[in-house]
């Protein structure tokens, strides 16, 4: 019996230890608090419990409105429409509570509903129930019509404007991504804020009709407990009807206004959480940065006061004082920002002292060749050296490391030098001092363009997107929000050129190529796969053959990361074949799972159009020659029939949002490719050989 007894206890302590685990945890504590709180609406509280529970709705409130004003982004209070459900659901279980009070114990005066409700009954209303019920009046009016009211607009237009712009910010990320000017992780943080951004205005949306359905309930429980506490104070109580009134009237009043202060203090609380969604800074810094950031405005004030203070039967103490204290004010504003700026002066002519003297270049630097060159017009300088946002070089150098990423070609430098010869505004870009793009840009605008292809209907100055020559607009920077409202794709001045720029280096990666790159490629390479290139190079193909190889790769945009698998594939090549057309073939098989990816469609398959057997055969019969001499001969007519054919049925399928593939036998491939390139460059060609066993494909014509 006594060992049965040391198991219960034992039984008994274990579990006493798992609640007690489970009380330190909050999610259990919070359930605990909603479940007592249910039970305050069932259960009737007694009065010194009541007091507990209003101080505590009192101090709740004040610590919310405190966390509003001292936030720097709504979304660090993004837990505020929970807060919100459960300060109202406190409020209306203490009313009940309080109404159940005063209803069967206010026959016995003002202390029957607790000290706290007998204490605002007394102070507040100054010991009248008619000063009482005007001030409550006047709080609901308040709290009801002016800030709730205004508070749930705005979060109506809030969470409008925000699920609204999602799809433009969304783009803007990807853009900013793809450019190179943010890695994954830093889209991946912002894309998390943007849906937490709309997650939140929603729900702030939905969450404001808690507090106006508090100011109405507050309202109706007042009416409920004067009309009710008069009928049970004469009928039950035996009281007169002034004494019922009295009583009933002062209590009923006074518990109004124990709740309606909390119910105003969230209600505010409410309204500058949703008017901070364009601050980024707590509230005090904020308004005192915006108010008092122009003196002249203090010092007009100022002087206005001064004004009305001579107005006569105007009292002159309280104006002139204001107006003395705003002009000095004003006075010492204007100082502080006079030294401010004298001090920046002095801090830029300091730094450009210590900044050592330019020496004058050789000669023999200007028989140097520039491998690619930005060359900007005088107004575009500031382009280099702006203050705020991200500096064109610093997107250069992104776009280096996000070009080596994506291609495996190590970009070469890009030397940014102005040019006094070109238009204020334009820059040009020369590779191997050969010019291969320019362009004309406003640096104080905004580059928007519409991604559906429609007119875009903001005012600006309408204009050819320099990269791609799509119908773009020059904008105000003040319209940002608004273009990104509607959808727009807006861009500033140094992505513009950095956008420009990548396409320009895509389409000459060939070239810039050099037999010193190739070597350093090689060079980099890790120990485990230098055997390889012993066994291959120079025995089998030279440095310049796999250079040839590669800037055959690259100038169909295919990315040499994987040099291993080239080195392999041109290894088995070699084997039986010295042509370098042949080996880049066979070496574009060995990547085809690479080949594949690159060209499937966000619907998870490869779009192809293919090559009839009639042109398939035409081909063949028009290859002339044999090894390196191999070319194509064929009659004029038959290639601009070939040519016009291809033109319509690309045409025909771009119309309908398609981008497909031209599939061709691997041994034509290159000679198709050659033709194509000259009037379609950016059309990919591929061979059977091409198209992984695993990749899914979807034939949608045939030429």
């Amino acid at each position: 019996m006594a060992e049965g007894q040391a198991q219960g206890a034992n039984v008994g302590r274990e579990i006493l230890n798992r609640f007690a685990a489970s009380a330190r945890r909050g999610d259990v504590g919070l359930a605990f608090g909603i479940i007592v709180i249910l039970m305050v609406l069932i259960l009737p509280l007694p009065p010194w419990l009541l007091d507990i529970g209003l101080a505590l709705s009192l101090t709740i409130s004040v610590l919310i409105l405190m966390v509003a004003i001292f936030i720097e982004k709504p979304l660090q209070f993004s837990s505020f429409p929970t807060v919100l459900l459960i300060t109202t659901l406190i409020r209306l279980a203490l009313n009940l509570a309080s109404t159940r009070l005063i209803l069967s114990h206010g026959h016995e005066g003002v202390e029957g509903a607790g000290q706290v409700i007998a204490a605002f009954a007394s102070f507040i209303m100054s010991g009248s129930f008619v000063i009482g019920i005007i001030v409550f009046a006047i709080l609901v009016i308040v709290n009801f019509v002016v800030i709730t009211k205004g508070s749930t607009r705005i979060a109506e237009v809030a969470a409008r404007f925000t699920l609204d712009a999602m799809p433009g910010k969304q783009m803007a990320i990807d853009a900013d991504l793809s450019a190179g000017l943010c890695d994954e992780p830093t889209a991946r943080k912002r894309r998390a804020e943007l849906e937490g951004e709309s997650s939140f205005f929603g729900a702030m949306d939905g969450a404001s009709k808690f507090v106006r359905g508090d100011a109405v309930a507050g309202l109706m429980i007042t009416a409920i407990n004067v009309i009710g506490g008069m009928i049970i104070g004469m009928a039950q109580q035996g009281l007169t009807f002034s004494q019922a009134a009295e009583f009933y009237t002062k209590l009923t009043v006074g518990d109004g206004l124990v709740t309606q202060v909390p119910a105003l203090i969230v209600s505010v609380s409410a309204g500058m959480l949703v008017t901070k969604a364009g601050v980024q800074e707590a509230v005090d810094r904020a308004l005192f940065t915006q108010l008092a950031g122009y003196p002249r405005a203090v010092g007009m004030a100022g002087a206005l006061m001064g004004l009305m203070s001579l107005v006569p039967n105007m009292p002159f103490i309280p104006f002139a004082l204001l107006g003395i204290g705003m002009g000095a004010s004003a006075y010492l504003l204007d100082r502080n920002q006079r030294a401010k700026a004298e001090q920046a002066q002095q801090a830029e002519a300091a730094e450009a002292m210590q900044q050592a003297p330019v020496p004058e270049e050789p000669i023999s630097t200007a028989l140097k060749i520039d491998h690619v060159r930005l060359e900007l017009g005088y107004g575009l300088l500031q382009l280099i050296n702006t203050p705020k946002g991200q500096r064109l070089t610093d997107q250069i150098k992104s776009l280096r490391r996000a070009i080596a990423t994506e291609m495996g070609f190590v970009m070469p430098s890009v030397r940014i030098q102005d040019n006094m010869q070109l238009p204020a505004n334009t820059y040009v870009i020369h590779v191997k001092e050969v010019e291969a793009g320019r362009g004309d840009l406003r640096p104080a605008a905004l580059l928007i363009m519409d991604p559906r292809g429609e007119d875009i209907t903001l005012p600006g100055e309408k204009t050819r997107e320099p990269t791609f020559g799509l119908p773009a607009m020059w904008i105000d920077p003040t319209n940002r929000e608004e273009a990104l409202f509607r959808g727009y794709t807006v861009v500033d001045p140094p992505t513009v050129i950095t956008t420009h720029l990548t396409e320009v280096i895509k389409d000459n990666m060939s070239e810039l190529l050099s037999h010193a790159e190739t070597q350093k490629l090689l060079d980099e390479l890790d120990k485990e796969h230098q055997k390889l290139i012993a066994e291959l190079i120079p025995s089998q193909m030279t440095i310049g053959g796999l250079q040839r190889v590669l800037q055959n790769l690259l100038g169909e945009r295919i990315s040499i990361r994987d040099l291993p698998t080239i080195l392999e594939g041109i290894a088995e090549a070699c084997g039986h074949t010295r042509n370098v057309t042949m080996i880049t073939e066979h070496v574009r098989a060995r990547l085809a799972r690479q080949i594949s990816d690159n060209n499937t469609g966000p619907q998870g398959f490869i779009p192809l159009v293919t090559l009839s057997p009639e042109w398939e055969q035409a081909f063949a019969e028009s290859l002339v020659g044999s090894g390196e001499e191999k070319q194509i001969s064929m009659a004029p007519s038959q290639l601009q029939d070939f040519i016009s054919r291809t033109r319509q049925t690309f045409e025909r399928f771009a119309m309908q949002g398609e981008t497909p593939i031209l599939l061709t036998s691997p041994m034509v491939r290159p000679y198709v490719r050659s033709i194509v390139e000259r009037f379609r460059p950016m059309t990919v060609v591929m061979s059977q050989s091409e198209i992984h066993p695993k990749a899914r494909i979807k034939t949608l014509g045939q030429i």
